[in-house]
This record gives structure tokens, C-alpha cells and sequence, in this order.
């Protein structure tokens, strides 16, 4: 399997709902979103992608979500954007923009804080 990853950065504000019914107060983090995309055979050009285009579609996706406050933006499950959530949007968006590659979605919301998102299988169409 060959693999190939670009990553983007973006600022944005967020609050959670705590598993105990309390709310955070919102605060700001500066997040690093790493996309990597895997295919088994490289393409006619010898590439899993272009990565001038993998990190121009990732930077249009954050820069969609840069200095907002994530709450308000749509695409995030039950309205809770956990790094996790975060990940899933960035993944089903990379998707839904046509980088069908797409295996996985890191996303740093503090240093040494990272989730990912990935699906093993073939989406037929993502949300």
C-alpha cells in the first residue's frame, strides 16, 4: 500500500458537552489536521495523488472552518465538534471533494492530543 499525507492548520473556537452534563467554556485551540491518502498501485504518474491538490483541497476545508466557532458550523455529530468529530468532517469532506484515497484524518487539537478518524471500507457516499 502506498501512502501520502499533506496537513493544514486552522484557528477556531469550540465548547464541549461532557459525558457529566457540564459544558466547557469555550476556548480557542490552533488545530493541525493531517490527511493521509493510500492506494495499493500508483497511478499513471507514479503518485497516490498530487499533493499540491490534496493540500489545496485540505486548506479550502479549513479555511472554511478558520476562526469560527465550531458549534455553530454544520457537520459535526450531535453538535459536540470533539477532535473526533472534527476528524470525521475533514475525512467526509476530502471525500465528498473528490479525493476518494482518502484512509485517514489526524487532527491535533493541543500538542499530544490527536484523534483520527478513518474507514476501512469503500464509503459509497459520504455525508
Amino acid at each position: 500500500m502506498f501512502k501520502v499525507s499533506v496537513e493544514t492548520t486552522f484557528s477556531a473556537v469550540h465548547r464541549l458537552s461532557l459525558a457529566d452534563g457540564t459544558i466547557e467554556p469555550p476556548h480557542s485551540h490552533d488545530w493541525v489536521v493531517r490527511a493521509t491518502f493510500a492506494r495499493p498501485e500508483l497511478d499513471e504518474t507514479g503518485m497516490v495523488l498530487d499533493f499540491h491538490h490534496a493540500r489545496d483541497v485540505l486548506g479550502a476545508i479549513a479555511g472554511d472552518l478558520h476562526r469560527t466557532d465550531l458549534n455553530s458550523c454544520k457537520g459535526f455529530g450531535a453538535g459536540n465538534p470533539t477532535a473526533e468529530n472534527v476528524a470525521s468532517h475533514f475525512f467526509r469532506r476530502l471525500y465528498d471533494r473528490g479525493l476518494t484515497a482518502v484512509s485517514a484524518v489526524e487532527v491535533t487539537e493541543a500538542p499530544g492530543c490527536v484523534a483520527s478518524y478513518e474507514f476501512a471500507a469503500p464509503i459509497e457516499h459520504a455525508e
